[in-house]
């Protein structure tokens, strides 16, 4: 019968399945197996499922009791005696017979109909096998292989022949794969999907960068030295702060290591991200201090209430302040929970204007966003160019060209 070896070979694939035990897929298996024959003889019938995984086959047996002719009450679960001798003569009444069933007795619908619930049951169970396993792994570091490379992500695939995705908002900017590559990342999130589990990995959150420097510094490993805060602009830079209980340890030493030994392994993986590493400190002035490395300020003014900062520093200091795109200030910002304004230190012009005093004309989050990159007056902002300004900033390019239009009017008077 045609039926009977399509369901034969259907079951014997799932004996490749990696993610199910084999008493688990016997157990899966035996209990479908079980209900068909139920539905067909009834829920009262005894019947028995033996598979063997391994072989990829499986028998079906039905047991009947004897009773006297003519006393046969439920054809499914009794024989009379007359044909019970039949099959062994030495058969009496209260023993049971073993009747084994064949496929063939089973039509067509029922055939296919069972094909598809050991299909769906198998997939459903390995679905959330995945799923317990990977959940279980969020915030570790994975590694898989390149299976397909499109725009919007990537699909990897384990040692287990698991999916993963690595989107492109998760990937380093200067990240590129074809297939065949090995990628780590770490787990971000796992799913239940209709059809399957859905695993996102990545490579930009600073879990990732936690664990890499976990696996390379065994004092952080080890719980000696503890990581307060990780912030990043995947590619560009990042910012972590450590702390140690134990004063015989340096702990920004002991994470760069001899020569940057320690972290050099860390900076490669990230594409040459640079990682500024920093010792925490609950004083807010030295933290932000600390932040803005390797700029050399001159004093910080702090509102605990407002959580802002105003910090004062020389002229020839404010671009490592700022950093390349403003990258520094924005990370200092997010590492410390406070919002840095940069001032420039003895630059009084007495043909300049504060851009406080264009209030009327201007915004004042706009005047804001633009003293954060270190301009407070209008010649600060005129120095540099539209390009600059609207790359430093999170301004649109109209907002900054009005900016322009109304600063080099107050010169051209």
């Amino acid at each position: 019968m045609k039926e009977d070896i399509n369901l034969i070979e259907t079951f014997s694939e799932f004996k490749k399945f990696k993610n199910i035990e084999r008493e688990t897929l016997m157990r899966i298996l035996e209990d479908i197996f079980k209900h068909m024959l139920l539905r067909k003889y009834g829920a009262n019938a005894n019947v028995s499922v033996i598979v063997n995984v391994d072989k990829g086959d499986v028998e079906f047996q039905r047991w009947l009791e004897i009773v006297e002719d003519g006393e046969l009450e439920d054809p499914n679960t009794q024989i009379e005696l007359s044909k019970a001798v039949k099959i062994e003569p030495d058969f009496e009444v209260g023993e049971e017979v073993c009747e084994k069933i064949r496929l063939e007795d089973f039509g067509r619908r029922d055939i296919l109909s069972l094909r598809q619930n050991l299909a769906g049951k198998i997939m459903e169970y390995e679905k959330e096998v995945i799923y317990q396993k990977y959940n279980k792994r969020i915030g570790e570091i994975v590694t898989a292989t390149v299976h397909q490379a499109w725009k919007k992500e990537i699909l990897l695939v384990d040692e287990e022949g698991v999916e993963l995705v690595l989107p492109k908002s998760e990937q380093i900017p200067r990240d590129f794969y074809k297939k065949g590559d090995t990628v780590r990342a770490v787990v971000l999130k796992v799913e239940l999907g209709a059809n399957n589990t859905i695993i996102t990995v990545s490579r930009t959150s600073p879990m990732f960068l936690e664990r890499l420097m976990e696996e390379e510094i065994p004092e952080i490993y080890d719980g000696l030295i503890t990581i307060k805060n990780i912030v990043r602009v995947p590619g560009e830079r990042a910012k972590i702060a450590v702390e140690t209980y134990d004063d015989r340890i340096d702990p920004v030493g002991s994470c760069i290591g001899m020569k940057g030994s320690r972290i050099h392994g860390i900076v490669r993986e990230l594409r040459n991200e640079n990682l500024d590493v920093l010792t925490y400190t609950s004083n807010p002035v030295l933290y932000i201090q600390r932040a803005l490395n390797p700029a050399k300020i001159s004093s910080i003014e702090i509102d605990e209430q407002k959580k802002t900062a105003v910090v004062i520093l020389k002229a020839d200091q404010v671009s490592y302040a700022i950093g390349k795109g403003g990258c520094n200030i924005k990370l200092a910002n997010k590492l410390t929970g406070y919002d840095i304004e940069i001032i420039r230190e003895g630059t009084e012009d007495d043909e300049d204007v504060e851009l406080n005093e264009f209030k009327d004309e201007i915004d004042e989050w706009i005047l804001d966003e633009l003293k954060k990159i270190g301009c407070d007056t209008a010649k600060n902002v005129l120095e540099m160019s539209r390009e600059v300004l609207i790359h430093r900033t999170d301004l649109e390019e109209e907002t900054i060209d009005e900016v322009l239009r109304i600063l080099r009017a107050e010169f051209e008077k």
